[in-house]
């Protein structure tokens, strides 16, 4: 076994330590299509598949939203023994295939725990799997995919106008650094010692984000009406009501072309809004507004379910449901119980998954009586402030050690380059 300081215990600059690291042996960049066969996911199924499966899957989502697989957040689809699809295997990277953008195109999640059953991947997505000669620890996968140089490349490989597409055909001309490749050894120790600083990292950002799962535990306690846990729940009389009695429900229409700025200006100042979460939300700025109230928006693709509360005027487009209330209801209250469901819209698994109207307008949504719903604001406003605050609280904090991981991540991951290297 090779013994190897990290940078922080020596004192070095990651730089440095890397020279250090790298100093009796190259590091070689290869295309894809020489080291890696690509793969692609479930092929031939209908939506009656998803709906009663006996083998599990992984979604798109689970892909965009983790670093590596979670294996706790599979889906089910129906696959015959007859069938030959594509499993996924310890060691293998998968990819999204498509995007809103094509920054977001072609995220990527390593299998890094050995699955004793099949399992299979989502359509629209694809992955590699490296050749029996080349030895890449997944977890070093995980991070290297992931880090800034290769999520310039992998989106520069995208192309469309309204969607996004991988195009396989450049993404195999994708060179990735091999460290070390003529000494297994060597290789393999470094990439460990890479994986352990990385992990050390995303452990502290994980206890951080921890704590955002309790304040969501107790956001869902006081916005479940049915167990009764919380004490003033057994003395109020809760209404229960479908969405399309509470909202009008708007679909988002066409971007405004004819009226349409990249930049906010003095008659350019309504922002165009589609889905995604914070600032990707924006598309651009109009001269009119569609939406003049105060109301909620949801993600009707990509972030699907995703909820934000909007207090100022808009122009929502496609990829957004816009909910404003018909009847007298604290708005704020309705955003937080929305936040509760977000994740269990049941959307059809085959096409492009897309979150409609007619999905939606039935959901029961319950109404307890103004004073209670204020009081619920009042108490979730303050862990509100906490957990989600830009200047203070969790929020902050968790923003700082991602970026001192990415920024230790990029270093560590910046392998010296040949001159033919691209």
């Amino acid at each position: 076994m090779i013994e190897i300081k990290t940078a922080m215990d020596t004192g070095k600059h990651p730089l440095e330590f890397m020279g250090k690291l790298l100093c009796e042996c190259d590091v070689k960049w290869k295309a894809l299509e020489d080291i890696a066969e690509i793969y692609g996911g479930l092929r031939g199924k209908s939506k009656n598949d998803f709906e009663n499966g006996n083998a599990r899957y992984v979604p798109y989502k689970n892909i965009f939203f983790n670093i590596d697989v979670d294996f706790d957040s599979l889906e089910l689809v129906s696959v015959s023994a007859s069938e030959k699809q594509n499993s996924v295997q310890y060691g293998d990277v998968l990819f999204t295939g498509s995007s809103e953008n094509a920054e977001e195109a072609g995220m990527s999640s390593a299998v890094t725990i050995e699955q004793k059953d099949d399992v299979y991947l989502n359509s629209f997505s694809f992955g590699i799997r490296f050749n029996d000669d080349i030895r890449f620890i997944p977890d070093f996968s995980k991070y290297l995919f992931r880090s800034r140089f290769m999520r310039t490349k992998i989106a520069r490989t995208a192309n469309g106008v309204t969607r996004f597409n991988i195009s396989k055909a450049r993404f195999k001309k994708i060179k990735i650094p091999i460290p070390c490749p003529d000494t297994p050894e060597r290789s393999l120790a470094i990439q460990a010692e890479i994986v352990r600083i990385l992990d050390t990292f995303t452990t502290h950002t994980a206890e951080l984000t921890a704590r955002k799962k309790q304040y969501n535990y107790y956001r869902d306690q006081l916005l479940t009406f049915e167990d009764g846990q919380v004490e003033w729940k057994t003395k109020v009389e809760i209404e229960w009501e479908t969405l399309e009695s509470v909202f009008h429900i708007l679909a988002g229409g066409d971007v405004p072309k004819a009226t349409l700025s990249d930049t906010e200006t003095e008659e350019f100042n309504i922002p165009i809004l589609s889905n995604g979460i914070g600032n990707n939300s924006l598309y651009g700025w109009t001269d009119k507004a569609k939406v003049y109230s105060p109301s909620l928006t949801i993600s009707a693709r990509g972030t699907i379910g995703w909820t934000s509360f909007r207090e100022n005027p808009f122009f929502p487009i496609v990829r957004l449901l816009v909910l404003t209330p018909k009847v007298e209801l604290n708005l704020k209250y309705a955003y937080y119980f929305m936040k509760t469901i977000e994740n269990s819209y049941h959307v059809p698994k085959n096409g492009i998954p897309q979150l409609t109207k007619p999905m939606v307008k039935d959901i029961k949504f319950p109404i307890p009586p103004l004073n209670i719903q204020t009081e619920i604001v009042t108490i979730l406003d303050k862990f509100d402030a906490l957990t989600n605050s830009i200047s203070e609280g969790l929020p902050r904090e968790i923003k700082l050690r991602q970026q001192q991981y990415e920024y230790y991540r990029d270093l560590l991951l910046s392998f010296p380059k040949s001159e033919t290297t691209v």
